[in-house]
């Protein structure tokens, strides 16, 4: 199935979202493995991101999935948690098992939490 077919027209799976507070306290200060995923631009990723973020906007990630290993849990967010939605799908469906949800960076900011500049 093509990148837009899952997108659009292919079904949901379902998926865990992880709030900003748990994922701090879990990944952050326990320094969990995990690999930390932000959909955004290319430009919106360099007005800033999260600590630790790498990353592979939602148009580029069938292409990129090499960079993200299947091993540890995968946290993806985005701006305000629309393509972080999309993205856990695209993962899903790619084999990955351990996929969280982290919503946007909006709300990430709002709760205070530090953004890389």
């Amino acid at each position: 199935m093509s990148f837009l077919n899952r997108l659009f027209g292919g079904s949901a799976v379902g998926h865990s979202l992880v709030s900003p507070a748990d994922y701090k306290s879990r990944y952050m200060e326990a320094a969990a493995p995990h690999t930390l995923v932000d959909v955004r631009t290319a430009e919106e990723f360099r007005e800033g991101y999260i600590p630790g973020a790498i990353n592979i906007s939602l148009q580029e990630l069938d292409q990129k999935l090499k960079r993200i290993p299947k091993d540890k849990p995968v946290i993806v967010y985005c701006r305000s948690g629309n393509r972080s939605s999309f993205a856990v799908n695209v993962l899903t469906q790619a084999g990955y098992t351990e996929v969280y949800d982290l919503g946007g960076i909006i709300d990430w900011a709002r709760h205070g939490l530090p953004i890389t500049r």
